[in-house]
């Protein structure tokens, strides 16, 4: 019975597993085989060691410890036996890896069979020691490798070549050794040569750059060999699906591509070969089409014609139209990278890849979103639009907020009027609900305050919308903010609407259980705005009513404000009140929405940027806003500090000044108080006291300052850094930008403008972009300086930077340095973004600023 289980061959022990119906009868064979072979393995002659170890590899391959068994693949390695051999070094490559200290016994073993008579030993040996040498063997053995590439066997010189290739992944510096045996291979008539040869001049390229210049010479070679597999007849040998060799085919276009890359000289070579290889390849099959597509791969890579790159880019929307979803998601994902190389080109494929939104598969439809947003401009930003909204409708859930930001950054970005905008930007509130982000929401108010022309159209728009419904949170705050700085437009449109349709639709809001604490904070406010502009006694005393039912509120945000408002309308004069509740002044502004000139409305973009002189009133004196500041008792808010970068910044024991803090000052415009929520986007948390003051209460949202105030640590020199934040750069001399960060695709570059009368005070304009294929999201920029420096942040752009070079966010900054001429700047920046659902965060130190900032 023992000697039958000894001499039990494979295909038996194959059929044994088959038949086992459970688990654990299956490891029940299994043990039992393994004992009798680690049996067998202590005798000293063993005939059926071949047997066994081929019996332990598909105990291995079953998931089953196999390492009793690594010594045995030695014993076979050293056998004279041809069989024997072939399974040892089959063992060895399934059973170790370069990690098991046992590997370093073979070294020997190898090294005489490479230099064996028998050129399938030698194969065998090279196979194995291109699988799984570690780096010490490959330095140990690189020299018999490259004796072996000039090897008169072609079949020899194949497999050294693969070697080769593992040898220089392993030990990079041994490549220059390689460089002038592979480049005679190019002339080899053997396509398994030829094709090795290609791939280890690829390798050498990737992992030393350098060495391209060497193989450049080799251009013209490539190129011959290329023509002559396409314009070659039928092959039986190299023939696949009636191409020849497309396997060599496509690897002499990845390295055309390489050496092409930069270089007009060698590119115009490549130029009438692939121009060739697009047009006569059959595309009818996917071996046609792997070597159709390294073709448009290589042909944007290089230096190539601009009719190339149109054949190129046709051929991608060619593959739009096929019916496998793999071919037509990668025509996606290579249209998303040469996009920005020729947009013209890619444009005349727009309605096919506006069908592939329609997608069933989830990830054409993802790849066709990324390709839309970056083939959207002026020319066509109405219809591209117009197909993302009708997306929107119907999209996955995780694509929703993607989809919401990327629409509202390019209507702000494209739109061809206001009207257009606005109405776009109701449709998106509308249709997306709590996807719209708050920048949005500043947006929208800034654009309808900076436009009067269209303010009693936006207010009838967003009356009726919030008429239909109120749980759009972002629309209903947008809606309420408006009519409450634009109401008195409501009762002289010709629409019926009466003062207590609109008091009580803003009742309803505030006592309607799916309203948010900001919500119902704006209602407040613009109800309090709409006791002056509506001037009626009975919305005053419902007001008064509701005001008094919200004292009492658990809430203390309702609370306090319900408070102040009740002391304003009670116990300020007439006339105080009306100061206190005029309309906001229309920001002077440098970034205006851009608007083409055939579709913009009558008055220029420079004077719709500037506000009316009748319609805005002079600023207040600093005496008038204490004096209306006094008629309500109330404590002085106090500076702090929040210093949120010092745990992981580090540096210096002593305090830096962080850039996410800002004080806010008991005597700070008034003009600012009733609109410094919604209106102004949200930059940077406000440190005030926990008493709070009318300041806070009255603007909106309590973590979104109303302006950047002076710090009064900062003493003269940065006296007036408060100023001119949110009305661009300002005027000044201006120095050289420099790359404060680059990285894996993500860039920010800071411009400078300096004050002639403030040398020590620098303004800094950060532009963030994103050559990566997806959008980061949640983007934002945190700064810390050391002591003898000051920071303060001003206006961002928005939180999303757009893929692919696409679009910017850019971020203002002022720094003043105490210490100028005496101590140079330096600045750490900490990044953070999410980027495909995924959060990333990165650190760098900025020290390589010009000289003067």
């Amino acid at each position: 019975f023992f000697f039958w289980r000894m001499t039990i061959r494979l295909r038996e022990l194959i059929k044994n597993v088959r038949q086992c119906k459970t688990a654990a009868e299956e490891r029940k064979i299994i043990a039992k085989e393994c004992a009798i072979i680690r049996t067998s393995f202590k005798e000293d002659e063993n005939k059926y060691r071949k047997r066994n170890v081929s019996k332990l590899l598909f105990i291995h391959m079953m998931g089953y410890p196999t390492a009793f068994a690594q010594m045995e693949c030695l014993r076979l390695i050293v056998s004279n036996a041809y069989g024997e051999k072939r399974m040892g070094y089959l063992a060895l490559m399934l059973l170790l890896d370069e990690r098991q200290e046992v590997l370093m016994l073979v070294t020997n073993s190898l090294k005489n069979d490479l230099n064996h008579q028998n050129q399938y030993i030698v194969g065998l040996a090279l196979c194995s020691l291109a699988n799984i040498s570690s780096s010490s063997i490959a330095r140990d053995l690189s020299s018999e490798v490259i004796k072996l590439l000039s090897h008169s066997n072609a079949y020899i010189r194949k497999k050294a070549t693969l070697c080769a290739i593992r040898i220089v992944r392993k030990v990079p510096e041994l490549l220059e050794q390689f460089i002038p045996k592979v480049r005679p291979m190019l002339v080899e008539r053997n396509h398994g040569v030829l094709i090795t040869a290609v791939s280890l001049m690829v390798e050498i390229c990737r992992t030393e750059p350098e060495t391209i210049r060497a193989f450049k010479r080799s251009a013209l070679q490539l190129v011959k060999v290329l023509k002559h597999l396409v314009s070659s007849g039928y092959a039986p040998e190299h023939d696949v699906n009636g191409i020849t060799d497309p396997f060599l085919q496509v690897k002499i276009l990845c390295l055309l591509r390489i050496l092409g890359k930069g270089d007009a000289e060698i590119s115009d070579l490549m130029n009438d070969i692939l121009a060739q290889v697009a047009t006569n390849t059959d595309s009818a099959r996917n071996v046609g089409n792997a070597i159709l597509y390294e073709c448009v791969q290589t042909i944007m890579s290089i230096e190539s014609e601009s009719g190339l790159r149109v054949l190129a880019i046709n051929i991608l929307g060619r593959f739009l139209m096929n019916r496998d979803n793999n071919i037509r998601y990668v025509a996606l994902n290579t249209l998303t990278r040469v996009v920005n190389i020729d947009h013209q080109a890619v444009q005349r494929h727009r309605q096919t890849v506006v069908e592939c939104l329609k997608d069933h598969d989830s990830s054409i439809r993802k790849r066709a979103l990324d390709l839309t947003y970056a083939l959207v401009n002026k020319g066509n930003i109405k219809v591209l639009v117009r197909e993302l909204l009708n997306y929107l409708i119907a999209a996955d859930v995780e694509f929703r907020g993607e989809i919401t930001a990327q629409i509202c950054l390019l209507t702000q970005r494209y739109a061809p009027t206001p009207k257009w905008h606005i109405d776009t930007t109701l449709k998106v509130m509308s249709l997306a609900g709590h996807y719209v982000q708050p920048d949005t929401v500043s947006t929208m108010i800034q654009l309808i305050q900076d436009t009067p022309d269209l303010q009693a159209y936006a207010v009838h728009k967003l009356y009726l919308a919030i008429m239909k419904d109120i749980t759009r949170q972002s629309l209903v705050v947008t809606a309420v903010w408006v009519i409450g700085e634009f109401g008195d437009l409501l009762l002289a449109g010709g629409k019926n609407i009466t003062v207590n349709d609109i008091f009580l639709i803003l009742e309803t809001i505030i006592k309607h259980p799916a309203s948010e604490l900001q919500t119902k904070q704006v209602t407040l406010t613009a109800m309090l705005k709409l006791t002056d502009r509506l001037e009626s006694e009975e919305v005053d005393q419902r007001f008064l009513q509701l005001l008094d039912n919200y004292r009492g509120s658990l809430t203390l945000e309702l609370q306090q404000r319900s408070c102040e408002y009740y002391s304003i309308l009670q116990h300020i004069s007439e006339e105080k009140r009306c100061e206190l509740l005029e309309h906001m002044p229309v920001k002077q502004r440098e970034d205006v929405y851009d608007y083409s000139e055939d579709s913009a409305p009558s008055t220029p973009v420079q004077e719709r940027a500037k506000p009316d002189a009748s319609s805005v009133q002079p600023e207040k004196p600093k005496e008038a806003q204490q004096e209306l500041l006094s008629l309500v008792n109330e404590p002085n808010n106090t500076q702090s500090t929040n210093d949120l970068l010092s745990d992981i910044l580090g540096g210096s024991s002593a305090p830096s000044e962080p850039a996410t803090s800002s004080t806010t000052q008991s005597g700070g415009n008034l003009l600012d108080l009733l609109g410094s929520g919604p209106s102004t986007p949200p930059t940077q948390p406000t440190a005030a006291a926990s008493g709070g003051g009318l300041l806070d209460l009255m603007g909106g949202n309590s973590s979104t300052p109303a302006a950047y105030n002076e710090q009064p640590s900062m003493g003269s020199a940065t006296g007036s850094m408060g100023s001119g934040m949110g009305s661009g750069m300002g005027s000044g001399n201006s120095l050289p930008p420099i790359t404060a960060f680059e990285k894996s695709g993500v860039k920010i570059v800071f411009a400078f403008m300096k004050q002639p009368n403030q040398p020590n005070v620098t303004m800094i304009n950060a532009v963030a972009t994103n050559a990566t294929p997806f959008p980061l999201n949640n983007f934002q920029i945190q700064v810390a300086v050391p002591q003898y420096m000051k920071v303060q942040m001003g206006q961002t752009s928005g939180n999303v930077v757009p893929a692919n070079n696409s679009g910017q966010v850019s971020q203002q900054i002022k720094i003043a340095n105490s210490m100028y001429g005496q101590q140079p700047p330096v600045m750490k920046l900490k990044l953070d973004f999410v980027v495909n659902g995924r959060p990333v965060g990165d650190l760098v130190t900025v020290s390589n600023f010009p000289q003067g900032v």
